[in-house]
């Protein structure tokens, strides 16, 4: 076998074996939409059934059942204002752990990430009663706090990482020519760092929309995001899989159109600082 042809195979291997591993991960999110469009008879069948006739009750049920709009824009709202107040804190503080580095920079940030670690279970009881004192359950405001909190280590860590991977050079020259500390965030450094923050934003995004265990625990109706609309449909009854499927297609859906929009510059971002 030539040089070129076990390049070839080579090629072929690793095409087939992305396309494996991109097939196993997307087959749930089809099975869900397949299932979505079944009557709960075809969804409990065994063997499961590949052909059958389509329907539209399970939506039709959901439209019937619950105001879908209100649960998605509860979602929106706080999700991207528990991001925009992420990256308005965490932006500062990695900028002065990037460029101010200190014997404790490391420290601090391993620290931040050890808060992840922290089971929500174990500060649900006091989280909760001072929500309860303070007037804040079922409300997006609480949501917003929480998901900020939970969420800032790690976007503190994306952007500090993409922050040292800009040549100092670069801030002093602005310095030079007489940038104020205020010109060298807003002109020079976010411009550079845009990938890396559109990414982090998105991340931040899938984050707060799939969190789940607070929205259940803190909200009832009035604030309740989609988290919160599909346990609705898990009952003591049982799991009614047809339209547990198609509530689930419902509240995927924004974020992964919102994510394929977003691919060049999530790619960017993730790539960012590769090649220098």
């Amino acid at each position: 076998m030539t040089l070129q042809q076990s390049r070839r195979l080579q090629s072929l291997l690793l095409g087939t074996l992305a396309w494996a591993i991109a097939i196993l991960i997307f087959f749930p999110i089809f099975w869900m939409v397949l299932t979505s469009f079944k009557t709960e008879i075809d969804a409990f069948a065994t063997p499961p059934q590949f052909i059958f006739t389509p329907t539209l009750e399970n939506y039709l049920h959901i439209n019937e059942r619950s105001n879908y709009f209100s649960f998605a824009w509860n979602s929106v709202v706080i999700s991207f204002s528990a991001t925009a107040l992420c990256l308005l804190i965490a932006v500062p503080a990695a900028y002065s752990m990037a460029f101010y580095e200190t014997q404790r920079t490391k420290g601090t940030l391993l620290w931040m990430l050890s808060t992840k670690m922290l089971p929500p279970v174990g500060v649900l009881m006091p989280i909760y009663l001072l929500a309860k004192s303070l007037g804040l359950l079922d409300t997006r405001v609480a949501l917003i706090i929480i998901y900020t909190l939970i969420n800032l280590p790690i976007v503190v860590w994306m952007v500090y990482t993409y922050f040292k991977d800009i040549p100092k050079d670069i801030l002093e020259a602005a310095r030079l020519d007489g940038a104020t500390l205020w010109q060298e965030m807003v002109r020079v450094l976010l411009p550079i760092a845009k990938g890396g923050l559109a990414s982090t934003v998105l991340l931040s995004l899938i984050l707060c929309w799939n969190e789940a265990f607070w929205s259940l625990n803190l909200t009832s109706s009035n604030a309740a995001p989609l988290t919160a609309l599909i346990a609705s449909y898990s009952s003591p009854e049982g799991l009614f899989w047809a339209k547990l499927s198609a509530v689930s297609t419902l509240a995927c859906a924004p974020i992964l159109i919102f994510g394929w929009i977003s691919q060049k510059q999530l790619v960017r971002g993730l790539s960012f600082g590769a090649v220098k």
